[in-house]
């Protein structure tokens, strides 16, 4: 048996596997990597976040990026150069952040590399049937296992579209074995560059879980202030606290088909963009905002269309705890925002219920990855309208 495969497979055995999960979101701030020990799997899983830390990027490495970011037509020369180029970003950022944690690699099992998302096209979006969903994520996993040392599990959201998926929201296959609860029916928010959540009911119910995406999360305020102040973010909602949001600019801004749409559904910036603001803003007649006007404006879109999207689904449950991860929790408008607008709803960080609310999205992916080393696809069985399935492409250092 090649030496490689009979490694794997003995990880495959052990009591507990030490994982790294790697997450690089569409908001391009930095990589967050997540050292975590699990053991078992399935509904049995138990993960114990030992690190964590979010490395930013340097300017550089997001131009590189949005020179190919969400875009139609693109140089092929970059693109093809940018697969390795992430890849070798990341690989140098790992070996970084386990010499700060004093852990050789030798002693990790597994990284599971999520990549950079550069294009998401559903058909949903594309309305082109003569193209399958496609999704695209950057960042090769053969040369973050031949730089680390690590066997690393990749590309996870092509089986899932293969398996007739549209490659996202991926968190409920993790969120489904870590967060079910007996007594509560739990919202698990997500707050990127587009917001998304996971449904877990009650373990009693008859209701399936399930993930979707909601629409826009942080991405179009931060594509609005890198045009117009030269930052990745409003920082604390600084710009956002001191303009008024435009009540005709975001009755325009709602008038998206998607956010109508049932559950499950996917988008990204392919849609949610300053293209799509431009346009709302030429038909509102509101080109002569001013920036922080126009930030105040989108922070409450962006609060209205995941309020909105909540109050669809809770409309006939009780008992609802929406429990909230990612960039936009630290956003102090955006988070006010939402809960004035479910005021009947416990919304709250999800250290709650013990996750770090920063390496959430990254300790999923080591659970994907632990899946499917040690797991099994019916383990996910229980998940509405997505594909019972383990993911990831395993790459061998050697």
């Amino acid at each position: 048996m090649n030496r490689q495969i009979e490694k794997l497979y003995e990880i495959s055995k052990k009591d507990s596997r030490l994982i790294i999960g790697l997450m690089s979101g569409t908001s391009l701030d930095g990589l967050d990597i997540a050292l975590c020990r699990i053991e078992g799997s399935g509904l049995n899983t138990n993960l114990k976040l030992l690190h964590f830390d979010t490395l930013s990027y340097q300017d550089e490495f997001r131009n590189n990026i949005r020179k190919i970011f969400a875009k139609k037509e693109i140089n092929q020369q970059d693109f093809s150069g940018i697969n390795p180029y992430v890849a070798l970003v990341h690989a140098s950022l790992i070996n970084k952040v386990l010499k700060k944690w004093g852990v050789a690699p030798q002693d990790i099992d597994l990284i599971a590399s999520h990549g950079q998302t550069v294009y998401h096209a559903p058909q949903i979006l594309t309305k082109n049937v003569n193209l399958p969903n496609s999704t695209l994520q950057i960042g090769d996993g053969d040369h973050i296992a031949v730089h680390t040392g690590i066997i690393t599990l990749s590309d996870f959201r092509q089986k899932h579209i293969a398996a007739g998926g549209e490659g996202a929201p991926l968190a409920a296959y993790g969120d489904l074995l870590l967060f079910t609860d007996a007594i509560e029916n739990r919202i698990l928010l997500n707050i990127g560059g587009i917001s998304n959540f996971t449904f877990l009911p009650k373990k009693d119910s008859n209701i399936k879980a399930f993930a979707t995406d909601l629409g826009p999360g942080n991405t179009l305020m931060n594509q609005y202030m890198f045009q117009h102040f030269g930052r990745e973010m409003d920082l604390d909602a600084e710009i956002a606290l001191s303009g008024i949001a435009n009540e005709d600019l975001l009755e325009h801004l709602l008038q998206e088909d998607f956010l109508g749409l049932p559950f499950p559904k996917t988008t990204g910036p392919e849609l949610f963009n300053l293209d799509y603001l431009r346009i709302k803003q030429e038909k509102s007649s509101t080109e002569d905002l001013s920036p922080a006007d126009v930030m105040a404006t989108l922070n409450k879109f962006s609060a209205l269309a995941i309020a909105n999207g909540i109050k669809m689904l809770t409309q006939d449950l009780d008992n609802v705890a929406v429990y909230v991860s990612g960039g936009g929790l630290h956003n102090p408008l955006l988070m006010r925002n939402i809960i004035n607008m479910l005021p009947t709803i416990k919304v709250a960080s999800i250290d709650e219920i013990d996750m770090n609310p920063d390496a959430k999205e990254a300790c999923l992916f080591a659970v994907l990855a632990n899946e499917a080393i040690a797991g099994a696809p019916e383990n996910v069985s229980g998940l509405k309208d997505s594909p019972a399935i383990c993911m990831g492409k395993i790459s061998f250092p050697h």
